[in-house]
């Protein structure tokens, strides 16, 4: 990717900051965006940095109920705490597999690739549109069979354009669980995953301020604009759960498709 200004980074920032947590796929707003703006590729630098200012927002929303699962893990005994955090971990194990295994693949495929953006966000259009007028049902609680497909579901929104809120929170939904409930554990399940492919990024090498071509304060700009906006994003889609209009969605990311579809054919 060429060098980011600050006002470049600031939309970027933005953009990734809502788009993680409402169900339209950052991904592929990013990869949107990126064309608009001019670039090619990815600035990894720029990526690991916004990816850990969500992670904050995150943080930031859940701070109290993580604080609370932590005391609860460290009692050592097989309490509530406990065994929503062994949920968690377990939800984390197909994102895992395939982030490890075929990350690489999906993106040399996929990467750059508007058309691939544009099916994928009809794709989350339908999920949203099906959770949508399914039967309600509302379960006590999360069950670990419930952990694990919801966690398959994150893992297959590794698509640039399927939207992983999307994905995980119709899943919990389809599988009858309470609509606070699955957007808690939608979002915190997000922590360990986001955290993690940053490590793995750092550990390669690939987060350089020198190599990334970008100031400290394009980067700094842009990781606020990535907490802020993902930090209103995050207790707006709380609300937008709660309240049943996850529609809406449906019909943006159908519009978006149709958009990016023909945009991409014109470009041919």
């Amino acid at each position: 990717m060429e060098d980011i200004s600050w006002l470049q980074a600031l939309i970027l920032g933005i953009i990734q900051g809502l788009t993680e947590f409402l169900p339209i796929s950052s991904s592929g707003h990013l990869a949107i965006f990126q064309k608009i703006l001019g670039f090619e590729g990815e600035n990894l630098t720029f990526a690991i940095a916004v990816h850990a200012a969500t992670v904050l927002s995150i943080i930031t929303v859940f701070g109290n109920e993580i604080l609370k699962l932590i005391q609860g893990f460290f009692k050592f005994r097989w309490n509530e705490e406990t065994q929503y955090i062994s949920k968690l971990l377990l939800s984390m194990i197909p994102v895992a597999i395939v982030g490890l295994c075929f990350k690489d693949y999906v993106e040399a495929i996929f990467s750059g690739s508007l058309f691939w953006v544009g099916c994928m966000l009809l794709l989350t259009a339908a999920l949203l549109f099906f959770t949508y007028y399914a039967k309600p049902r509302s379960k006590s609680e999360i069950s670990f069979k419930d952990a694990i497909f919801i966690g398959i579901a994150q893992a297959i929104a590794i698509f640039p354009g399927l939207s992983r809120s999307g994905a995980t929170i119709s899943t919990g939904l389809l599988l009858g669980n309470k609509k606070e409930s699955v957007t808690r554990f939608a979002f915190l399940m997000l922590i360990i995953p986001v955290l993690g492919e940053a490590f793995l990024d750092l550990i390669k090498g690939h987060f350089s301020l020198e190599q990334s071509g970008m100031s400290s304060l394009s980067l700094i700009i842009g990781s606020l604009a990535a907490y802020i906006s993902g930090t209103m994003a995050c207790r707006w889609m709380l609300n937008i759960v709660k309240k049943g209009k996850l529609i809406y969605f449906s019909y943006y990311c159908i519009a978006a498709a149709i958009v990016i579809v023909i945009f991409s054919f014109i470009n041919l």
